[in-house]
């Protein structure tokens, strides 16, 4: 007689029954399998269990690849929104002082950096009282201050959109608010023929939100807007 145990008949029956049921349990068929494996003996090689294996190891590693896709897909979506609001908030006020505040309050806000500060090249000094008001969010630089600034002075083309982490950020660009900024994003700006440039930087006390190996594309365009609307301020 077999010494192998037997089934309980209604055990059997509903096995017999719902296939499905032990196909689609992972726990289950990997202790199928494992048996099977017992059963067989250490001295065989089972070439249909480690395709079986590797295949499993596959579809883990695509699900993962599809995890990260999705997540991907969706912080890109969420980065869109972002800056497609801040643009519309940014098209709303109708003086230019309220502009620059709305800059440093509910746009910097809906971006969710800690600090914004438009830096314009002037040959002027900063003393206009008006200038004086908006120091959070304004200030003015010597002509070539912008190009020396993002490429540390190495004499090197400027991008449009530079990410980076920083040490010590810089007093004349975010004022009091430097010691604790730890990386930025600094948008290039052109303002057309016959103007000096100017740039627009977001700082940020996690050293983390920007960094050079992010994509800059959603920053580009919202400093094309930004110049847009600056060049119509300017004239």
């Amino acid at each position: 007689m077999s010494s192998s145990p037997k089934l309980d008949p209604s055990l059997r029956d509903t096995i017999i029954a719902k296939p499905d049921a032990i196909l689609d349990d992972q726990d289950l068929m990997h202790a199928l399998v494992a048996a099977n494996e017992r059963a067989m003996g250490g001295n065989i090689v089972d070439l249909r269990g480690i395709a079986m294996e590797r295949l499993e190891a596959r579809l883990d590693r695509l699900e993962d690849t599809h995890r990260s896709v999705i997540a991907a897909a969706y912080e890109n979506l969420a980065g869109t929104n972002q800056v497609h609001r801040a643009i519309l908030r940014m098209l709303d006020p109708m003086e230019f002082e309220n502009f620059l505040q709305d800059l440093g309050g509910e746009v910097a806000e809906i971006l969710r950096v800690d600090a914004i500060t438009l830096v314009l090249e002037s040959v002027q000094n900063d003393n206009d009282p008006s200038v004086q008001r908006l120091c959070d969010v304004l200030s003015v630089a010597e002509p070539g201050f912008i190009d020396s600034y993002l490429t540390y002075g190495r004499g090197t083309p400027s991008r449009q959109v530079t990410l980076r982490q920083l040490q010590q950020a810089s007093g004349q660009v975010y004022g009091n608010r430097a010691d604790w900024i730890r990386s930025e994003a600094c948008l290039k700006l052109d303002f057309g023929n016959g103007r000096l440039p100017g740039m627009l930087a977001m700082g940020a006390e996690d050293p983390h939100q920007f960094t050079p190996q992010q994509g800059t594309d959603l920053l580009a365009f919202f400093a094309s807007v930004f110049e847009r609307s600056m060049r119509h301020w300017l004239s």
